[in-house]
């Protein structure tokens, strides 16, 4: 680090230009490893590459390959997971919400988290070791928000994907169960007419359209039709799902028929929508409230009440 500096000074014999252009070099280095980061992940998870090298037939070197990456970080797994079961089950659950499936996902997860709380500490001494004017008090408190950053983001942003991920499924839920009443008062069985919805939904609802196929795909393996049905419901923690898995394990214990059921569901879903419609409608009014004041009521206070002021402040003036 000396000798860059020694060489950088050669050029520049100022001492606050030079550290202007290490705290510069070393923030354009962090964002360039941060945009690396994200093509990184971006590739991983882009699920048109996932299906051109399905295609391709080079699926299984990559996933050997990704294999082989998150098992080296095995070894670290017992010191950087947390020590209580309720913890990892809790971030594991949102892992699965964000259609994270791997098995290394929640060791990778917490070396991601392990990683920034090094990473973002070690950024904020080296840019503190080329500002001068930083008092031990500002780096201190500069240390503490990184430190804090560093712990919370991850989270935060494992929120927001599985929250958005939870979205888009809900959203796509009534479409697909339209779907299941017509195949299954067509004279499809339960199973065929969730195959035959997963096909018809790729294109619409790709996340939901995984879930019905992976039913399947438990069923056949061996895994009872009620099991594979709550496991989509915790898979994708949408309620309305979780109240149609346990209506229809119902309906499958009693013997009942299983289109009659779909169709009774599909009206409750259409009138609780509704409700949830005019819910919000009835919501924005008081939510109006706020940007009212703040943004249009001073506009107007100024425009009736400016020329008042002013002729005011006219007539004590000439009092003077």
């Amino acid at each position: 680090m000396e000798y860059l500096i020694q060489i950088l000074g050669k050029f520049s014999g100022d001492p606050d230009s030079l550290q202007l252009v290490f705290v510069l070099t070393i923030s354009l280095a962090f964002f360039i490893f941060g945009l690396s980061l994200m093509y990184l992940l971006g590739v991983w998870t882009d699920p048109l590459r996932k299906r051109l090298r399905n295609v391709a037939h080079t699926g299984p070197e990559v996933q050997s390959g990704q294999a082989s990456v998150f098992s080296n970080l095995q070894p670290l797994e017992p010191y950087i997971l947390p020590k209580k079961d309720w913890e990892r089950s809790k971030i594991s659950e949102k892992l699965v919400h964000a259609g994270i499936r791997s098995e290394n996902a929640l060791g990778v997860f917490y070396t991601i988290k392990a990683l920034l709380f090094i990473v973002l500490p070690g950024v904020v001494i080296v840019a503190a070791s080329f500002i001068p004017t930083m008092t031990t008090n500002h780096a201190f408190f500069a240390l503490t928000i990184a430190a804090f950053m560093a712990m919370v983001l991850p989270n935060i942003v494992l929120d927001r994907l599985a929250l958005n991920r939870i979205t888009r499924i809900r959203n796509g839920f009534p479409d697909a169960l339209d779907l299941l009443v017509v195949c299954s008062e067509a004279g499809l069985g339960l199973n065929a007419a969730i195959q035959r919805v997963g096909q018809e939904l790729t294109e619409t609802h790709p996340e939901l359209a995984d879930e019905l196929v992976l039913i399947n795909a438990e069923i056949r393996v061996g895994v009872d039709r009620g099991e594979a049905l709550r496991n989509l419901a915790q898979r994708t923690g949408v309620d309305d799902i979780r109240g149609l898995v346990a209506l229809l394990t119902q309906s499958m214990r009693l013997g009942t028929g299983v289109a009659e059921t779909l169709r009774i569901f599909a009206e409750e879903l259409r009138d609780k929508r509704m409700q949830r419609a005019e819910e919000l409608a009835a919501k924005l009014g008081t939510k109006m409230i706020f940007p009212l004041v703040l943004c249009m009521f001073p506009g107007f206070f100024v425009v009736i009440l400016g020329p008042a002021i002013l002729r005011i402040i006219a007539v004590f003036g000439t009092v003077n």
